[in-house]
């Protein structure tokens, strides 16, 4: 009797917080299907709402994190309800409040980019490219590409990346501050967890807090985002007992008197 296919969206928890996205299609490069963009805005849906999962690591299986859209069905994917927030992966990837570490490995094309750019931390094999093809295949961009690369790594070398659609290999993605880490292919996943693992170590409601207040406040000018800072953080302490304030002292005197015991 034949096994029943692999799901194209891979969604798995583990007991320490971390939660694993596979996008699972290998040998179409991992190209994306409507049904498979569908899967994928439901799983992140679904993590950011499990209270058990701290972290989410996002690749792909095979020699690519993903090659963009499947294009033998491209009428399907961009005609229709594309305007769907529930059933877009970029908008729930930026909706999930969990952090999100992109394990990139292989091609990054085009909506394959974009998706990239929804992580929050990007870890990347040496062997990764990304490539930018929708001036090529007469493609309008509209999952962030055309906006969000130029503010990471400035608008002439954007406009290069994207008018000429030439790759930008791991190193050179690294120098210009769009990929955290760049490691040997077979450190890839190792490398996302130690990110992950850092992230789990840390206090999970102020994590949630504080990729909130910088992803929200990077899309104001300076001004207005250090009064959005000020604002939340007088809602934080407000918020907070004097029992949560007696942990927080515990918590420090705790950290202080570990580290002098090492010196």
């Amino acid at each position: 009797m034949d096994s029943p296919p692999a799901k194209p969206i891979l969604v798995t928890r583990e007991p320490d917080g971390i939660a694993r996205v596979t996008i699972n299609r290998p040998r179409s490069l991992n190209s994306l299907t409507r049904q498979m963009m569908e899967d994928l805005a439901g799983a992140f849906k679904a993590l950011d709402a499990d209270g058990s999962v701290r972290v989410v690591i996002l690749s792909g299986s095979g020699r690519s994190f993903c090659s963009g859209v499947d294009l033998t069905a491209a009428e399907d994917v961009f005609k229709g309800d594309v305007k769907n927030p529930e059933t877009d992966p970029v908008v729930q990837m930026e909706r999930c409040r969990k952090p999100i570490i992109g394990a990139i490995a292989g091609f990054a094309i085009t909506a394959g980019f974009e998706i990239a750019l929804a992580c929050d931390v990007l870890v990347a094999s040496k062997d990764a490219k990304f490539i930018d093809t929708h001036a090529r295949f007469g493609i309008f961009p509209s999952w962030g590409l055309s906006q969000k690369l130029s503010r990471i790594i400035g608008p002439n070398r954007a406009r290069e990346v994207s008018l000429t659609a030439m790759p930008v290999t791991a190193e050179q993605a690294e120098r210009w501050g769009l990929v955290n880490h760049v490691v040997e292919a077979s450190e890839l996943l190792k490398k996302a967890r130690e990110v992950a693992e850092a992230i789990i170590k840390n206090n999970q409601d102020l994590v949630l807090r504080y990729k909130a207040v910088i992803n929200d406040g990077f899309k104001l000018d300076l001004h207005h985002a250090l009064l959005l800072e000020k604002e939340r953080a007088h809602d934080y302490y407000n918020g907070m007992t004097k029992e949560q304030f007696k942990k927080m002292q515990e918590f420090i005197a705790g950290r202080s008197s570990k580290r002098s015991s090492k010196l």
